[in-house]
């Protein structure tokens, strides 16, 4: 009898992400909210996470970390620690 591997996902298939770091590479979200101190959330602001933008996650390091995110015509690489504080609206996810 063989054994089968179940294969671990991070994100449960019928619930849509809530944050950007849980998007895939092609899946694109629409930003809600920062959840970061207010410094941190103005610095994220000039760079284009405003709320109410949409957010493509592109590429990532070999190691998963940092990804690229495009968002307002500029790619921008964020730690997966910062990304899980960026809140999607619910059901703004899609693919490309």
């Amino acid at each position: 009898m063989a054994l089968r591997q179940k294969r671990h996902t991070k994100r449960h298939p019928h619930r849509a992400p809530a944050v950007l770091s849980e998007l895939r590479e092609g899946e694109h979200g629409v930003l809600e909210r920062i959840e970061l101190a207010e410094d941190d959330v103005q610095r994220m602001m000039e760079l284009g996470f405003i709320p109410g933008t949409r957010i493509v996650v592109g590429r990532c390091a070999p190691g998963g970390d940092p990804r690229v995110y495009r968002v307002d015509g500029s790619e921008i690489a964020l730690r997966r620690e910062t990304a899980s504080r960026l809140r999607l609206r619910s059901g703004s996810n899609g693919k490309d």
